[in-house]
């Protein structure tokens, strides 16, 4: 088995590797060749969720699992409050094949995920970006979707606007300049990123204008939530998975107001196959809903993997 830690991501997976491998899992789900297991999810108290997610990608020959969650703790004791390792198995034999440090892969399939839906259902004329959340990923979805449209400017907004300037230096980064905003002024956005771990709607159906493309990637357990129910109502809504959407992810909310039915939600990886047309008109607002599901991990970490192998890194150890 061999033994790839968090420190030889970076230089094993780039974001267009993490975008063409989730682009990937969505079309292989849309074509039936692969599927997700039941997210096994547990509170243990004060904020703090552990899981597990996997599945099986018969076309692209993997299996396993990512096991981590949220500890909102961290941050004060120096780490990134998303923690994860991703363990894959020969899918023949069940033999362990590698374990993998799942955190910059989390943050480069999230965002490589939102950027997906961007590219295939946002405007092709999108200009303004954006941005609800400024948290550790929140870096991560401003450069995935800025290779996904040429924006001219980024918007921001956040609970704790302390935090907007990290936010702010990336998107200077990109040559972009940068706005603090109130959440009514996301209405001069073309495209919004929502990522939070918030509990209720922040972003309601009055901050979003007519043709909008929403990626809500923050909503992944039951319970945390962050747009209204009636903006997903008057929206077409687009998901990773539609049994995660309608039970932990964004539409949870929505169904349960009866505003949005199951029947309504559709499979981004349909869009990718050509079996769904997509954005139909540029009034339209469309909402991806992005709940994280396990096969997109395993997808990139198997790219870490190869890299890997190939390059002579990592450990091998028996088993």
């Amino acid at each position: 088995m061999l033994i790839v830690p968090e420190a030889l991501i970076a230089s094993l997976v780039s974001p267009e590797d993490a975008f063409a491998a989730v682009e990937a899992t969505f079309a292989a789900m849309a074509r039936g060749d692969a599927y997700n297991f039941p997210v096994v999810r547990e509170a243990l108290g004060e904020g703090r969720q552990y899981g597990f997610k996997s599945g099986l990608d018969r076309a692209g020959k993997q299996l396993g699992v990512k096991a981590g969650g949220y500890f909102p703790g961290n941050a004060e004791k120096g780490m990134i409050n998303h923690q994860s390792s991703v363990f894959l198995f020969d899918p023949d034999t069940g033999r362990p094949v590698a374990m993998v440090g799942g955190n910059l892969l989390t943050a480069l399939r999230t965002a490589a995920a939102s950027a997906v839906s961007i590219d295939r259902l946002a405007r092709g004329d999108a200009k303004v970006l954006g941005i609800v959340g400024a948290g550790h990923q929140a870096g991560f979805q401003l450069r995935a979707a800025a290779r996904a449209r040429r924006f001219e400017r980024v918007i921001g907004w956040n609970l704790h606007p302390e935090m907007l300037p990290r936010l702010g230096a990336v998107a200077a980064d990109l040559g972009l300049p940068f706005e603090s905003v109130e959440l009514p002024r996301m209405r001069e956005a073309d495209v919004i990123v929502t990522i939070t771990s918030s509990p209720a709607a922040s972003l309601m159906a009055e901050h979003v204008s007519p043709g909008t493309h929403l990626a809500c990637m923050g909503t992944d357990t039951k319970g945390k939530q962050e747009v209204e129910p009636a903006l997903l109502a008057k929206a077409s809504v687009f998901t990773d998975e539609v049994a995660q959407s309608v039970t932990i992810g964004e539409a949870q909310h929505a169904v349960a107001a009866g505003a949005l039915s199951e029947a309504d939600i559709v499979a981004v990886g349909q869009v990718l196959i050509g079996a769904h047309p997509g954005r139909r008109s540029a009034e339209e607002i469309t909402v991806f809903d992005g709940t994280g599901v396990g096969l997109q991990d395993l997808a990139v970490a198997a790219v870490a993997v190869a890299r890997a192998r190939e390059r002579g890194m990592g450990m091998e150890v028996g088993v």
